[in-house]
């Protein structure tokens, strides 16, 4: 963790590796503890990466209890039992930037909670300016549960 907070700082870039979904949990825990009022964090990965078990980790970190499942079709879950709002979309069925507007993204990006979006480079016109992008990627080479963790800073 703290050579992710290092690389971050110097580089804006951290890229990290798990080799099981227990250890992509803890790193979303991780990485949820340290979540702040206002940050917005973008999820980008393909089909059963494990995005969702991330996120579950990463509600963890902000101290969500209840159970954590992708909104595939409502497309925003809000938890509000932890130390922060979560606000954890789900994009990839949007099919026009206008249906964020109608769900209000903007309380949640500029808000006082942290955002999770998966599958937002669908949306990224409507991202803010700042923002933490994480791509989770496998390498079958390295294993069926390795996990490549990409973190970089935006804006």
């Amino acid at each position: 963790m703290e050579n992710m907070r290092e690389q971050l700082e110097n580089a804006g870039r951290a890229v990290l590796e798990t080799r099981n979904p227990e250890e992509t949990f803890e790193l979303g825990k991780c990485l949820g503890k340290a979540a702040y009022a206002g940050q917005v964090c973008t999820l980008i990965g393909e089909l059963g990466v494990g995005k969702t078990v991330f996120t579950q980790g990463f509600a963890a970190g902000l101290g969500v209890d209840g159970p954590v499942s992708s909104p595939t079709f409502t497309i925003l879950q809000i938890y509000d039992d932890g130390h922060l709002p979560f606000y954890h979309f789900d994009v990839y069925r949007i099919a026009d930037v206008e249906e964020m507007e109608e769900i209000g993204y903007e309380e949640c990006f500029y808000g006082e909670g942290v955002s999770l979006i998966e599958w937002a480079n669908l949306i990224e016109e409507i991202l803010p300016e700042q923002y933490t992008r994480i791509t989770i990627e496998k390498d079958l080479e390295q294993g069926f549960d390795y996990r490549r963790i990409t973190l970089q800073r935006i804006g």
